[in-house]
């Protein structure tokens, strides 16, 4: 009977660090997901099918990887306010970097906030070159950040990072390490780390990993290549920031959202904090509606207003 029961034990035991084994071998398969199962790389929604003017941005990382990006303008030219005037139509100009979010709600930026977008592929997305990890996609952001500030059709005064889930991660490290070429951030349903997430995820893991919530040695943390511990890096961030919370949110816990804005609250008097009691992960900015839309247009006209002298020579028109 004892040595069924050492058996089964071991069994039971050899299963477990195997399942870890795993784990720990193709982790970057479970945080990132370029392509959903039974689709393909290729754009459904490109800006063309919906009229759109726009530019295809191809980049080089500092590491040499091939990136491609789109950039949606508004108007051809930013500072062309008496184009905005003939069409009766409100020109904000707010250069909005674009971590990450479902391509359709990058496209209402478009339409509902009068604002340029740039949408940036990570490697291995898209029709980007190589392998997704932490330390890759972190010169991916900064790469198209540097493009963004180079440029000299529009006011890169006014830049504002956004990012859902993972692009929150992304767009949190970006912003706190450009404090003088990022205006704001907006994170969406973000998670505080890829440690909690595995938690989540899978709960056993709970006893083995976690940086906010682990119940127990924490004996998988150090084996992790991509962290992205969020609750670490937004207590650090000096810009305003806007926390849009899905109370529904089927993916990341939304008290993953509490505890961001906490930390960064904290140390940070310009946050705010705000709830959609029908937000899931994915539709949070849909289900909102205008509440959602005239929260992100109020945080886009208090973080990166619009010049005086701009708004003098469009009256003068």
């Amino acid at each position: 009977m004892v040595s069924y029961v050492n058996a089964l034990l071991y069994g039971v035991g050899g299963i477990v660090v195997a399942g870890m084994a795993l784990l720990v071998a193709f982790q970057e398969k479970l945080v990132y997901v370029p392509v959903l199962p039974g689709l393909t790389k290729s754009y459904p929604i490109t800006p063309a099918r919906l009229r759109l003017l726009y530019e295809d941005v191809w980049l080089t990382s500092s590491d040499g990887v091939r990136l491609h990006a789109w950039f949606i303008k508004l108007f051809p030219d930013c500072r062309a306010l008496d184009v905005a005037d003939k069409q009766n139509v409100k020109s904000t100009c707010v250069e909005y970097f674009i971590s990450g979010g479902h391509p359709i709600l990058r496209i209402m930026l478009v339409y509902r906030l009068q604002c340029n977008v740039f949408m940036l592929s990570y490697r291995g997305y898209g029709a980007s070159e190589g392998s997704p990890s932490q330390h890759g996609i972190t010169k991916d952001a900064q790469a198209a950040l540097d493009h963004l500030v180079q440029r000299t059709d529009i006011d890169t005064s006014r830049i504002v990072v956004f990012g859902r889930s993972l692009g929150g991660a992304v767009g949190s490290v970006l912003t706190k390490s450009n404090p003088d070429k990022v205006a704001g951030l907006i994170l969406e349903n973000t998670f505080t780390s890829i440690l909690d997430m595995a938690g989540v995820l899978l709960p056993f893991l709970k006893w083995f990993i976690g940086k906010s919530s682990s119940k127990g040695p924490r004996l998988l943390n150090f084996v992790v290549r991509s962290p992205w511990s969020t609750i670490d890096i937004v207590g650090e961030i000096k810009q305003p920031i806007l926390f849009l919370s899905g109370l529904q949110d089927e993916m990341v816990p939304p008290v993953h959202m509490e505890m961001l804005y906490a930390k960064a609250a904290a140390h940070n008097g310009q946050c705010s904090f705000v709830e959609f009691p029908t937000g899931m992960h994915m539709d949070t900015w849909l289900s909102g509606g205008d509440r959602y839309w005239n929260t992100v247009q109020e945080f886009l006209e208090k973080t990166a207003p619009e010049k005086k002298d701009n708004i003098s020579s469009r009256e003068g028109k």
